[in-house]
Parts: C-alpha cells; structure tokens; sequence
C-alpha cells in the first residue's frame, strides 16, 4: 500500500468524502449529516458502481462511502478497484450497506475496505468511520465486530508469521485490536508517530495480512488481547 493511502489529510483541511449509493434518499441523508460536520465536506454523489470509480480517480476524495448492492459494478468490486491489492495509489474505502453478511464483510476486508458499517448503525457511527478512515485507521461496526475478528481470523493462514513480532511489535497489534489510532499508540507507546507506522508495516509483513481489521482478528484469536 503507498504512503498516500496511509498519510491522512492536514489538520487544518476538510476530510472530503464521496457517497456511492443506488438511493437518492440514502445520498441525501449520508449528505446531510457528513456536510453539517465541521472538517468534512461532500465532494461527490454516485448513484451506480461504475460512476463511483470514475468520479473517485477524478477527485481523489479522503474517503468513499460506498453501498454493496450497486447497478454496473457492486460495491464490493468498487472496493477492489479502488483500494484491493495491486492498486498503485489505494483509496480508503468504507462500505455501508443493510446487509449484515459474513461473506460481504470478509470480500469487503479482503479487497481493501478499512470499513464496514451497517445503514442502521446511527449518524455518529457514520461520522466516526469517515474520520476513523480519514485517520488511516478502521471501523467495523459494533455489530458485527466480535463475530467477524473471531471468524476472520479462524482462516487458514491468517496467523503466519506470528512467531517473529518482536515485543513492541506485540504491544503495537495489541492497541490496533483495541481500537487506538496510530496517534493514541505514539502517545501510549511514547513511540514518534513514524515508529508506529514503522511498526505497522512490519507486523502486516509478518502475519502476511493487509490492514487494521486483520492484525485485529489476529490478536484477538491468538489471545494477544485477552493475555494482555
């Protein structure tokens, strides 16, 4: 993943977001409650998959808020495109939808998406994974947190590696399984920000996995966070 996809906007820039969503009152509501947000601004609406691609390489938008049951392309092959493996630049990628499925949760995760909320979760839920995702970090909603870190993490081949994180490496997975951004680890840690990220990087070599959700999965499967 390049570093754009991991450097979050500058402190004093808005958080520019697009929506994807074949519902124009979806649209309008996700619309509605981001743009009365202070530090976030709406940059784009689209109403089918393919136009959601098209728009996002245009404007480079922080954050896609994107619904997986989409004319012309779904959101799950959106997210893919966007932000799945071999993308130069990856975008951060949510997906918000109704459907409360394992295996659009565990594609969702697989093709990139540092994000997957449910349509019900609530307006501050939503502002929380823009912000959270603008951050670099990952929200999954409360939901269906605990069933996909224990099933995520039950599949072959997801704990790889486990055996060669050093100890701060250890603590580091530890604090992402609990949901500290990299900011609350610097100061927790006392680690500069750019040693954290440091420490990211090689803990996703090691466990051979792609992003937050997954060091997630793997801590709390290994008892990494219950052993605390």
């Amino acid at each position: 993943m390049s570093d754009a996809a991991n450097t979050p906007p500058p402190d004093d820039a808005p958080i520019r977001v697009l929506i994807a969503d074949d519902q124009a009152m979806v649209r309008t509501g996700f619309r509605l409650i981001l743009g009365s947000q202070p530090g976030i601004e709406v940059v784009g609406e689209a109403a089918d998959g393919s136009e959601c691609v098209e728009l996002a390489r245009r404007h480079r938008p922080d954050v896609c808020l994107v619904d997986i049951r989409m004319p012309k392309l779904d959101g799950l092959e959106v997210t893919r495109l966007l932000a799945g493996p071999g993308v130069a630049e990856p975008l951060r990628v949510v997906v918000v939808t109704t459907f409360d499925q394992d295996d659009y949760v565990h594609t969702a995760i697989r093709n990139g998406a540092c994000g997957f909320l449910l349509k019900d979760a609530g307006p501050e839920l939503l502002v929380e994974a823009v912000r959270s995702a603008a951050r670099g970090g990952a929200l999954v909603s409360p939901a269906i947190t605990v069933r996909l870190l224990r099933q995520w993490a039950s599949r072959p081949g997801a704990v790889t590696g486990a055996n060669r994180l050093t100890g701060r490496e250890l603590d580091v997975a530890r604090l992402v399984a609990v949901g500290r951004t990299n900011q609350e680890i610097s100061a927790e840690l006392h680690l500069s920000l750019s040693t954290v990220k440091t420490h990211l990087g090689n803990i996703q070599t090691k466990l051979a996995v792609r992003n937050r959700v997954e060091i997630a999965a793997w801590a709390w499967d290994t008892g990494a966070v219950r052993n605390r």
